[in-house]
């Protein structure tokens, strides 16, 4: 992943991650960093809130993505520009995830 640009995090010592990426991001000119919420590719009941706080931090939007299960289709939905408040935009993107379904969709 290093060779095609990616950027590793070793997730057994991974501090501060936050502040890493912001000073990722004001390093360069171009960076796209894809994160899920949840934190892994199992089922879990909540989000985590990395994702929310690195763009904050950094100044930069939130592109959803998704992928469709039941029809196998994949999109991206709005820019999400964080404000002050994480329940205000996680409402937001909750809202829009709502009619998404993917294999396991049972998350809070």
């Amino acid at each position: 992943m290093r060779g095609l640009g990616g950027l590793g995090i070793d997730r057994k010592a991974a501090h501060d991650v936050v502040t890493q990426m912001r000073q990722q991001f004001a390093a360069r000119d171009k960076l796209w960093l894809g994160i899920t919420p949840e934190g892994t590719r199992k089922k879990v009941k909540k989000w985590k809130s990395g994702f929310w706080h690195i763009a904050r931090a950094a100044q930069v939007p939130i592109l959803p993505a998704y992928f469709h299960y039941p029809d196998k289709t994949i999109g991206v939905g709005p820019l999400l520009v964080p404000s002050d408040s994480y329940e205000v935009d996680m409402a937001k993107l909750r809202a829009f995830y709502a009619p998404i379904r993917g294999k396991n969709h049972n998350v809070e």
